[in-house]
């Protein structure tokens, strides 16, 4: 059993594709960090996916999230493979690619598929993916199979989801986008959001289960939010 939402993520230690003496808490630094395994080196949808990376790399630096791949192969196949990538997808793929040829790794993480095996018939890892937190805790996972590649579109976005909702009272609706209005956190009473976000500073809901009712709390109060830019944190506006 792997890590899952709120636990510590292991240190990955070993070879990557840009070292011999890799560190991932290291590579982090303070920053949030974007985990994300492959199947296997040299297959058609991991190609596309490394190459998409690579072209939003800068979206990623924005929002203060370091990338690193994982895949089951060694550092040689790595490098071989990401040239590869940069012809067929024209991205460049400049941060780390962790290597987990035995695999102890990626048994440590859970993340092995065994109906899924290579020409070897050794297990290949899932589309598993994990954002870390500064504090290396998992803060989303996400586990794709092999055969249907990832949307890092979707990927930015909750990413823009978690670091607005870590720190301030406030959830995201669905298909939220950066700079578009959250929700007052349930817990909040209304009197708290009044301290939280001013009077006037959300919207109640009006809902026929409440209607009538005197209530220390409604439940669907939306705020607005001003984004300063992509990929920056946004502000209130009251």
């Amino acid at each position: 059993m792997g890590p899952t939402i709120n636990d510590k993520f292991p240190n990955l230690q070993g070879e990557a594709s840009t070292t011999t003496d890799f560190d991932l808490y290291e590579y982090l630094e303070d920053k949030w960090g974007c985990i994300f395994m492959h199947p296997a080196d040299f297959t058609p949808v991991c190609t596309t996916e490394l190459g998409r990376a690579a072209v939003l790399h800068d979206e990623f630096t924005k929002r203060g999230v370091k990338l690193c791949g994982f895949s089951c192969s060694d550092a040689s196949e790595h490098k071989e493979w990401l040239e590869d990538v940069k012809v067929a997808t024209g991205g460049e793929v400049t941060f780390p690619l962790f290597c987990d040829p035995t695999r102890q790794h990626a048994v440590d993480l859970g993340v092995l598929d065994e109906s899924n095996k290579d020409a070897k018939g050794l297990p290949l890892t899932v589309r598993s993916l994990f954002i870390l937190k500064p504090d290396r805790t998992v803060a989303l996972m996400m586990t794709y199979p092999a055969s249907t590649g990832r949307n890092f579109d979707e990927i930015l976005r909750v990413i823009d989801s978690l670091q607005l909702t870590v720190n301030h009272s406030l959830a995201t609706p669905v298909d939220w986008k950066q700079g578009e209005d959250a929700i007052v956190n349930f817990p909040l009473t209304d009197e708290d959001a009044d301290t939280k976000f001013g009077k006037g500073g959300y919207k109640i809901v009006e809902l026929p289960s409440e209607m009538g009712k005197d209530l220390p709390k409604h439940y669907l109060r939306f705020t607005k939010i001003a984004s300063k830019g992509k990929g920056c944190f946004p502000r209130f506006s009251k």
